[in-house]
């Protein structure tokens, strides 16, 4: 599978919008968007796009792809997936985006980053429901209990740590459809999210427009 990387920073600049692909750096004047507000490349600067019909679908694609750190297939799989749910098919799109673990054990504060998310999943260092899970996107349920493994804990306690403070500093508050116990180093899902609950802007009917061509 190919695997972007290239820097990081690059993308928010492309997107033109913070999807905050580096943790700490995100919230602090040393994030280049707020430097260099507009995309990378020769003359950029000067270039102003027009953004309509296909541009503007396809950026709100890419901008959305890039937020949760997915390929390219993985994220047409996923709006297959939710083209197939009864319902909306752009909200569904975002409540299985959000549903991954790598999303919420970064958006529950044991993570810097999505990216950090990841890499804590894939070296197994969670369970889920008492049984280890190295997948990370992996879909969470309603009732489901996401917690740190007992062995694993001394290894990453400093890690979370900063990742909570991170999380209150930036005031991204914990999510109303799970809850968190730090002392307990748990996460249980007692809820479905909602399109309200992704952290940036996202006009999602632009993303189905798109795939629906």
């Amino acid at each position: 599978m190919s695997r972007y990387t290239d820097a990081k920073c690059r993308l928010c600049r492309r997107e033109l919008t913070k999807l905050y692909l580096k943790g700490a750096k995100c919230y602090t004047d040393k994030c280049p968007l707020e430097k260099r507000k507009f995309p990378p490349g020769k003359s950029a600067k000067g270039r102003q796009q027009q953004l309509i019909g296909y541009n503007l679908q396809l950026r709100e694609k890419q901008k959305v792809k890039r937020h949760y750190g997915m390929s390219e297939k993985q994220f047409y799989l996923t709006f297959l997936k939710a083209n197939k749910m009864s319902g909306v098919t752009g909200e569904n799109l975002i409540q299985l985006l959000e549903r991954r673990l790598d999303n919420v054990i970064y958006k529950a504060g044991f993570a810097e980053s999505r990216n950090q998310a990841r890499q804590l999943v894939r070296h197994g260092f969670f369970k889920r429901n008492g049984k280890n899970v190295n997948i990370p996107s992996m879909m969470v349920k309603k009732g489901d209990v996401i917690e740190l493994k007992e062995n694993k804990k001394k290894k990453v306690e400093e890690l979370i740590e900063r990742a909570k403070n991170l999380a209150n500093s930036a005031n991204r508050g914990i999510p109303n459809w799970f809850q968190v116990n730090y002392e307990e180093y748990k996460i249980e899902i007692v809820d479905l999210p909602t399109i309200k609950d992704i952290s940036i802007p996202v006009e999602e009917h632009l993303i189905v427009e798109l795939y629906s061509k």
